[in-house]
């Protein structure tokens, strides 16, 4: 039996450049709303509210200034909140509507939830039942329903219903999530009602178990989806454990299908996965890091609030563009988040930028043939010398040809 097809005619991508010395590439990927550059960066709104921060508002609120090319929708919020959920913003359009965004957007699938709800949530070979964090009821969250959730939203990009579990789990229950996975993979495919404009991504399970990471590889490199994402890492493994499995995935993915890296945003991560092959990233972690005041730079990270700060009049990098680098100081910002929740607001849009910036920045430096130069700068302004990034980091560039010693 032929393997189910779910990649229609709206995804396309050109590989740009590669590095000759590592799997870093630059690529156009191509859908609907436009072009997407990459390697990309997919800012990703926090889905906990805190002191008047919540990505998936500030994130539509401050982009028009920075012009990103995606921003990710949380599948599992939006079918219970707003009230009406899909429904609602069916209505308005799909997400592009209703949240006025003109460019392209990532939804998930509500999966990665299954990990945060686990003590609320029964995963049967259906789907996942779990109890409502909005209302208290019971809600079935099954691979044909994610789907149609996703249709409704108008997403550009759909991920499919995986069954997740913690990168720390081990044994038999890692091999039976990664098989269901791909059956409910099937089952997305089939469940799609818009192939032609809505792209689905699969994403790649089997924990840290190279065996099984291989096995499902070979299994859903087989269907035809758009693309492919790495899932089940960035739980809390250790990092030598979780570069090895980004190694084992990239190396079997197919060359035409971008390559999405899920739940990494770290800095320092981005570009070594980037070395690795990696072409799409997605975290909370610059909206997440705002709300606790702090501020990313490439030598590290300003927490804002500290004291040392009060009289110090430069922006947060004077070397940054964006919004709040061009209006706001440092001593004015370190004022406001004592009292106002616009200051978390400000942080956030300048951690977008410099996520977007790094990516921009990494891209040039490939299509321009010097990569490992520049990793080794980027590496030495943020430890103070390449050789003292961590020790995972000088592993896996080493593993792909890139030495910093």
């Amino acid at each position: 039996m032929a393997a189910p097809s779910a990649c229609g005619p709206a995804l396309s991508l050109r590989v740009v450049a590669e590095c000759g010395r590592s799997r870093a590439r630059a690529c156009e990927l191509r859908l609907p709303p436009g072009a997407v550059p990459s390697p990309v960066f997919t800012p990703g709104g926090d889905p906990q509210p805190s002191q008047g921060v919540h990505g998936m508002r500030a994130i539509p609120w401050c982009l028009p200034a920075l012009s990103p090319l995606a921003a990710l929708g949380l599948n599992l919020g939006m079918f219970s909140s707003p009230p009406q959920g899909p429904e609602l913003i069916k209505q308005a359009g799909g997400l592009h509507g209703f949240m006025n965004w003109p460019c392209n957007l990532l939804t998930d699938s509500g999966g990665f939830q299954m990990v945060s709800l686990v003590e609320l949530a029964e995963v049967t070979e259906e789907g996942v039942q779990f109890q409502s964090p909005y209302d208290g009821g019971q809600i079935l969250l099954s691979p044909e329903k994610s789907i149609e959730i996703q249709n409704a939203l108008g997403s550009d990009i759909m991920m499919q219903l995986d069954d997740v579990v913690s990168s720390t789990v081990t044994g038999p229950r890692v091999e039976e999530a990664m098989y269901r996975s791909i059956r409910w993979l099937d089952r997305c495919i089939a469940a799609n009602r818009h192939p032609e404009k809505q792209n689905l991504f699969a994403i790649i399970q089997g924990g840290l178990d190279p065996a099984l990471r291989t096995k499902c590889l070979k299994e859903m490199t087989q269907r035809d989806v758009a693309g492919f994402a790495i899932g089940g890492l960035s739980g809390g493994e250790e990092k030598d454990q979780f570069w090895r499995m980004v190694a084992l995935s990239t190396a079997h993915l197919p060359r035409d299908k971008p390559r999405y890296l899920m739940g990494v945003g770290y800095p320092t991560d981005l570009v070594v996965c980037i070395a690795l092959g990696c072409d799409m990233f997605d975290c909370v972690f610059p909206t997440r890091t705002a709300r606790f005041g702090s501020a990313l730079v490439p030598w590290g990270t300003l927490q804002v609030k500290n004291k040392q700060f009060a009289k110090d009049f430069r922006p947060l990098n004077e070397d940054c563009s964006c919004p709040t680098c061009s209006r706001y100081t440092r001593a004015y910002l370190n004022a406001l988040i004592r009292t106002d929740t616009a200051a978390l607001h400000h942080l956030t849009v300048h951690n977008i930028a410099y996520q977007l910036q790094l990516m921009a920045s990494v891209r040039q430096s490939i299509v321009e043939g010097r990569f490992p130069a520049f990793v080794r700068d980027f590496m030495g302004t943020m430890y103070g010398t390449p050789q003292r990034c961590p020790a995972w980091a000088l592993d896996a560039l080493a593993s792909v040809g890139i030495a910093l010693d």
